[in-house]
Parts: C-alpha cells; structure tokens; sequence
C-alpha cells in the first residue's frame, strides 16, 4: 500500500471534520428551497463528521474495539475504519441525499436512522459495559435531538417500504460491521 493511501486512512477524520465545519457553514446556501425535513436530513452529514471526531481522534474507536471486543488483538483495521466511515458513512449519506432530492423524500429515512441507530448502539453499549465509548456524548447530544426532529418531518411522508429498506440498510452496515470483526477475532 502507498504512502499516501495509507496516511489517507489514518488520517481521514481531520479532513471530514473540517468538510463538516464547511457544510455546516454552507448549509443555508445549498439548502435554499429544500423542506424543513430534507434540511434536517442534509445536516446528519456534518453533524456525523463531526461525531466522527469524537469517536475516531486518535484512532480512539478502533482501540476501544480491539481492547475491549478484541482483548488487544487487532480485530478492526485501520482500513476498514475508513471503508467503514468514508464509504459506508459519507457514501451512504450521499445516495441518501441524491435519493430524497431526486426521488421521494422518504428516502431522506436512510441518514435519519443512520444516526438514530447509531445513538441507540452508543448508549446500549455504554449501559451495557457501564464505561463511556468513544462517540458516546456527541450521539447523545447531536444524533438524537437531530434524528427525533428529522424522524417527525420526514418519516409521515415515507412508504412503508421506504422504512423498511433504509432501516435494513442501515442495520446492514453495522451487521457488516460486527461481521467483519469477528471474522478477523475468530482468525486471531
């Protein structure tokens, strides 16, 4: 692997920190004409980029996995930390947006639970090894409050269908997840 791609997956977060800073900043110019609901819907980009910060600075969540899930064997990658985010996430978020623009704005439903998912696994998971987890607090205070308010504008005009698949993919990327370290721990 280069140099370069290598530093491109270690280093990822700092850069989608400041794009995040940059949308939020241009939000208001690249969501003129946009409902309330897809604004909100458009906001779950910069909001988890920031979250990101707080969950990856330092390679925090990847040792936070591989400490507590791993007991210190490498069972999340450094590369798949950035599939994960860079692919799975700002991919993800951009199909969502191109998908509630361009053709019902139920599928603006994919970023919504993208966060509201990720609140609820941050917050079990605290409870669950009573200790905090890297993400936890900007799950709380970010990814709530703005997935409950996207929820409410967003999920009465979306089929059933439309929540049942943007569900399942987001279920998806976090099977994937789980998936892809265990996989790695059963071989270790």
């Amino acid at each position: 692997m280069s140099g370069t791609v290598r530093r491109l997956q270690e280093n990822w977060v700092y850069g989608g920190t400041l794009s995040g800073v940059v949308l939020l900043a241009l939000s208001p110019l690249l969501t003129t004409g946009w409902t309330w609901g897809e604004c909100l819907v458009f906001l779950a980009l910069p909001v988890y980029m920031l979250h990101q910060l707080e969950e990856h600075d330092g390679d925090r969540f990847r040792a936070f996995v591989n400490e507590v899930i791993g007991k210190g064997r490498d069972v999340l990658s450094v590369p798949a930390v950035f599939v994960i985010n860079v692919v799975g996430v700002w991919g993800g978020m951009v199909l969502t947006l191109w998908l509630m623009r361009s053709l019902s704005v139920g599928w603006g439903l994919i970023g919504v639970y993208l966060l509201l998912v990720n609140a609820v696994l941050h917050i079990v998971q605290a409870l669950a090894l009573r200790r905090s987890n890297p993400g936890l607090w900007t799950a709380i205070l970010l990814f709530l409050p703005l997935g409950l308010m996207a929820f409410s504008q967003i999920a009465a005009q979306a089929s059933t269908a439309q929540h049942a698949v943007s569900l399942a993919l987001v279920l998806a990327l976090h099977g994937a997840i789980v998936a892809g370290v265990r996989r790695r721990l059963a071989a270790s």
